[in-house]
């Protein structure tokens, strides 16, 4: 049994009192960053199934693409590592 479990197995909600007020302001701004590239990736993904033989936008809409996804990429690697390395 953790120390985050109780004799029934219930696991304890509160936050570790060891994360300071950085590590909370840090994962709430990678929380905010990933939601916006999640957003804007269904945005442009929802844009790409609407194109219908236009291929003069499709080069650029496929680079926002993968900005996007790029972004996306890069908050839940750094979520990922808060999670398991907190500061």
């Amino acid at each position: 049994m953790s120390a985050a479990e109780d004799r029934l197995g219930r696991v304890d909600e509160r936050p570790p009192f060891w994360l300071g007020e950085a590590f909370w302001d840090r994962l709430n701004r990678i929380e905010l960053q990933h939601q916006r590239a999640q957003c804007q990736h269904e945005t442009l993904r929802r844009g790409l199934d609407a194109m219908h033989g236009d291929h003069g936008d499709l080069f650029d809409a496929w680079r926002r693409y993968c900005d996007v996804i790029a972004e996306l990429d890069r908050t839940t690697a750094e979520l990922e590592a808060l999670r398991t390395r907190p500061e």
